[in-house]
């Protein structure tokens, strides 16, 4: 049960990873598209193949953590260090192979990006650390699933 809230959480973490740079930096700053080599139509697509990945991700992450609470619940500890690593994992990705390995585009252009990718990859390494922390604690913790005490599909 602790490995399935832990895959569920980092699936989730992605997606929520994907929707606030999709959102952020993509649509509402205009600071750069997934793919930047090409025409602005094939940014815009190529946002739009990447937000539809994100959401998958969510999705997947979603139905592990119904299922897991079906099954008697999530284990939340477990559940929050995979958000926690698939928010920095995917940051720390994407601030180094796509930004700098493949060049797939800057966090923005026309100035200066070191202070971007430093603060970039430095909150990628604090989610990182932050789910290693959480993973650490829900491997000594007791299997001691979340149980729901009130609201709609209480268990109790």
């Amino acid at each position: 049960m602790r490995r399935r809230s832990l895959a569920g959480g980092l699936l989730a973490g992605i997606g929520v990873a994907a929707f606030v740079d999709e959102t952020v930096f993509h649509q509402l700053l205009h600071w750069h598209h997934f793919y930047d080599k090409s025409t602005p139509d094939v940014g815009l697509v190529s946002d739009g193949l990447f937000h539809a990945g994100g959401w998958l991700a969510m999705v997947a992450g979603l139905v592990l953590y119904a299922d897991l609470r079906r099954r008697n619940g999530p284990l939340r500890p477990a559940w929050w260090s995979g958000v926690c690593l698939g928010i920095g994992g995917f940051q720390l990705y994407d601030g180094t192979i796509q930004h700098k390995l493949l060049r797939l585009h800057q966090i923005r252009y026309d100035v200066d990006p070191a202070p971007y990718d430093w603060t970039w990859n430095v909150i990628a390494v604090l989610f990182l650390a932050a789910g290693v922390l959480l993973w650490r604690r829900a491997r000594r913790r007791r299997a001691e699933p979340y149980r729901w005490t009130s609201g709609i599909g209480a268990r109790g």
